[in-house]
């Protein structure tokens, strides 16, 4: 009897896992490819307009659009994760918006231009420590999920995003900036270096060797430094 109401009591709980997982991806999939403006005609970059702003609850399902499909493929055999993996952005940003520290922020850039306000780009600031655990010691300005919807890159808003990151974190008291790029990523690390940021180091570890993957390059700007921005 207890071992049937075993499995009773986890198959509701698979369903009920199934059936929110599913809601959450419906309202993705319907919010991206029924009201959004990116599916519009395209817009002369010259007259376009961008604002920067804080994020909001609203924003959160299209920043997850952003960020999974800048950082995750939607081809080949993982196509089939995409949902998941743009799910659990989704759930990691939306903990962070709840649960707010003092100096976290996460920004998005608006396309102006149609009136629709187009949701276009974002990204987050926060501080990280030599000692991530105990968060002690010293900390240092970060910077991450930087992520621009492919029709509006090469339009000025990462640079936009970057520039607002900058402003908030001397704003905070800091006098410099970090990221990560990877070191295959040539674009990004043609946009960083124009806009002032040089290599820290290079990170590597056994994705690096194992995976064959591309090693990290931990970035650094200081604002005390001539340069273009």
């Amino acid at each position: 009897m207890t071992l049937k109401l075993l499995l009773t009591f986890n198959g509701v709980l698979g369903l009920l896992r199934k059936f929110y997982l599913n809601k959450i991806n419906t309202r993705v999939t319907l919010k991206y490819r029924i009201f959004h403006p990116y599916y519009q005609q395209p817009i002369d970059p010259a007259s376009r307009h961008f604002q920067i702003r804080m994020a909001t609850p609203a924003d959160l399902v299209s920043v997850a659009q952003i960020i999974a499909e800048s950082f995750h493929s939607q081809k080949g055999m993982w196509g089939w994760a995409f949902p998941l993996l743009r799910l659990g952005i989704y759930e990691d940003l939306r903990h962070r918006m709840v649960s707010p520290t003092s100096r976290h922020v996460c920004l998005v850039a608006l396309d102006y231009t149609t009136g629709a306000n187009t949701l276009v780009g974002t990204v987050e600031l926060g501080v990280r420590y030599s000692d991530s655990w105990s968060q002690v010691g010293l900390g240092f300005p970060y910077l991450s999920n930087l992520a621009v919807h492919p029709n509006y890159r090469r339009h000025g808003v990462a640079s936009e995003l970057l520039n607002s990151c900058e402003k908030i974190s001397q704003e905070w008291g800091f006098k410099d900036l970090y990221l990560h790029v990877l070191e295959n990523n040539h674009q990004a690390r043609q946009l960083y270096f124009k806009l002032g940021y040089r290599v820290h180091k290079v990170e590597s570890n056994w994705n690096t060797f194992l995976l064959r993957r591309s090693s990290q390059m931990l970035l650094h700007k200081d604002f005390g430094a001539n340069s273009s921005i």
